[in-house]
């Protein structure tokens, strides 16, 4: 199965997040933490790769807190994966250390079809941008995530 892992989902609603409050907005890692539902134990490791990655500043301190490195606008949703994923890649075949491991690689009638699919994949994770990722989001879930009792 092609999935994401849990890390990167809640990479991912780290910076919707923070997109949601608008240009250089501020938030503690606690009050992300408690309004997109990520586990406390997930928390210091999504925001330690995040800033690797250049995609967030964190700020310590009482006053400290955690912002976007630049607006909403200029970060994809392939940043954000890639950040966590590693370099997408659907199949072995396509990646460089696959060549040598291929025996059909100079005639294969797949290869060029997954390449297809892989540049489809990343091209639309490279036009969703987080300023409407945070457009589109429900402004209830993002402002109290204790409005839904689920009974």
């Amino acid at each position: 199965m092609l999935k994401i892992n849990r890390q990167t989902d809640y990479a991912v609603r780290v910076v919707l997040a923070l997109a949601k409050q608008g240009p250089a907005a501020r938030l503690s890692s606690s009050a992300i933490q408690q309004e997109m539902l990520i586990p406390k134990a997930f928390m210091a490791r999504i925001v330690a790769q995040l800033a690797a990655a250049g995609l967030i500043h964190t700020f310590p301190g009482r006053d400290g807190g955690i912002q976007l490195a630049r607006a909403a606008e200029h970060i994809t949703l392939r940043e954000v994966v890639e950040a966590f994923e590693g370099r997408l890649c659907i199949s072995d075949c396509l990646s460089t250390e696959g060549d040598a491991d291929c025996p059909f690689l100079s005639h294969c009638p797949v290869r060029s079809r997954w390449g297809r699919v892989q540049a489809a994949m990343i091209r639309e994770m490279n036009s969703i941008t987080f300023d409407e990722v945070a457009a589109d989001a429900d402004p209830v879930l993002l402002v109290n995530p204790t409005a839904f009792s689920f009974v």
